[in-house]
């Protein structure tokens, strides 16, 4: 495993080694010791994972939790998507700024997204399965949203918008300037 470059001071982009055949491959999607070597916290501990099946053109997001906030271990294990994530986090440098990443089936990038970074992601394949691993259990009461289109922030999905599937909860979220005193992140 090693760690790719990214804009975004916090976030991690994971590139395993994939190991291949004519049957197949096998690749080792988590281990502990590794993470924490690439700059994901030693002491940090993944309660929940969560699998999410979508289809072409669905954006989901940008979902954060307040309180003591939410880490997130994202890989697609089938198909493809743009991660994306915002950084909320009061006096960063990059504050209301984005990164994007794909993930995909054959690469195996995984995105660390720590707290205080808002997520998300767009399909680009026909179907893609999303799992990833979080460090608190959902809770309703502390998940929170913010526009996935706010012009402020200014997210460049990879598909025309009329292509675009929204939930109708996604589709109502405040954008960042409405909910910005609300955040309890600190960089």
């Amino acid at each position: 495993m090693r760690a790719l470059t990214v804009r975004l001071a916090g976030l991690v982009v994971i590139q395993p080694s994939v190991h291949g055949d004519e049957r197949g491959f096998f690749t080792e999607t988590y281990r502990h010791k590794w993470h924490a070597e690439l700059g994901i916290a030693p002491q940090m501990q993944f309660v929940q994972d969560n699998h999410s099946r979508s289809v072409r053109g669905v954006v989901r997001g940008m979902h954060f939790h307040i309180g003591d906030g939410v880490a997130k271990l994202v890989r697609c294990a089938r198909g493809r998507i743009i991660d994306v994530a915002v950084d909320l986090r009061r006096g960063s440098p990059t504050y209301a700024q984005w990164e994007a990443v794909e993930l995909d089936d054959e690469s195996m990038r995984e995105l660390f997204v720590p707290v205080g970074f808002a997520h998300g992601f767009c399909v680009l394949s026909d179907v893609a399965d999303v799992l990833y691993k979080q460090t608190a259990y959902y809770d309703p009461a502390v998940e929170r949203g913010i526009a996935w289109n706010d012009p402020d922030i200014g997210i460049e999905w990879p598909l025309p918008e009329d292509e675009l599937i929204v939930s109708e909860r996604d589709a109502g979220a405040p954008r960042l300037s409405e909910v910005a005193g609300e955040l309890p992140f600190r960089y």
